[in-house]
């Protein structure tokens, strides 16, 4: 007796690669269309902060900075990064926060001191294009020195800061 061979199929062994892939390929297809064109598909798009919607403010303690929040909150619990202006001879105080912040410096040398005062022989330079650690709770204080320096720092909030000396 013979063996009469189905369509699409080897000698018993179920439908050929071919023949499957053909028969499925226009519902796929119809799938795919259709996952990409929905809106759950598309890319997420860049989020761009530009420096002059920035709103700077002085904040009280320390009158020769300017400070703005580029992303996120002093009191939100997430990643937030700040653009500091700290003008030209100016000076930030021993303080401390609660969180450790990484800065960068994005434009001229910022001399950085960590102890709780400030001494303007224990400063290490930080140029343009370096970054800075400063851990939690670990009093730091800045100096301008050479000119205005631009920086900005970022970390996880909530945060604050705490001059060192001033009250609780």
């Amino acid at each position: 007796m013979k063996q009469r061979r189905q369509a699409g199929t080897r000698s018993g062994a179920g439908p050929s690669l071919v023949s499957f892939t053909a028969m499925n390929a226009r519902p796929a297809l119809l799938l795919m269309t259709l996952a990409l064109g929905s809106p759950a598909a598309e890319a997420p798009q860049p989020k761009v902060v530009l420096p002059e919607r920035l709103g700077f403010t002085t904040p009280a303690p320390f009158p020769d900075i300017k400070t703005a929040y580029v992303l996120g909150s002093e009191s939100a619990s997430e990643t937030y990064v700040i653009r500091v202006r700290l003008k030209a001879g100016g000076r930030v105080p021993a303080h401390t926060h609660p969180d450790t912040r990484y800065s960068t410096v994005l434009s001229g040398t910022l001399y950085v001191g960590f102890g709780t005062l400030a001494s303007e022989t224990r400063v290490t330079a930080v140029p343009a294009g370096a970054v800075y650690v400063a851990p939690a709770n670990v009093p730091h204080y800045l100096w301008a020195r050479d000119g205005e320096v631009v920086y900005q720092e970022a970390g996880v909030g909530p945060t604050g800061t705490k001059v060192q000396g001033a009250a609780p």
